[in-house]
């Protein structure tokens, strides 16, 4: 294992150490369960996953807009500026 050190709010440090003391574990312990699980989520998901939720929504939202498809740039520069 690689020793890291790390900086929590003191809300922070008093509910993992609940939480650890809960469950029967280290707070260290605590962490690196909750990094894996940050690790597994949408933010380290494959790209395979990524597209098939993307997809997942394709058609539940409407603009009332006609020309999206050909207009999608302006559009979004519109929406971010």
């Amino acid at each position: 294992m690689v020793r890291t050190q790390i900086q929590l709010t003191e809300e922070q440090a008093k509910k993992v150490k609940k939480l650890a003391a809960h469950r029967g574990v280290s707070m260290a312990e605590v962490i690196r369960g909750a990094v894996e699980e940050v690790i597994r989520s949408d933010a380290g998901a494959v790209p395979e996953e990524r597209r098939r939720r993307a997809l997942g929504i394709v058609g539940k939202f409407r603009s009332g807009k006609t020309d999206v498809s050909g207009e999608h740039d302006a559009y979004l520069t519109e929406a971010f500026e």
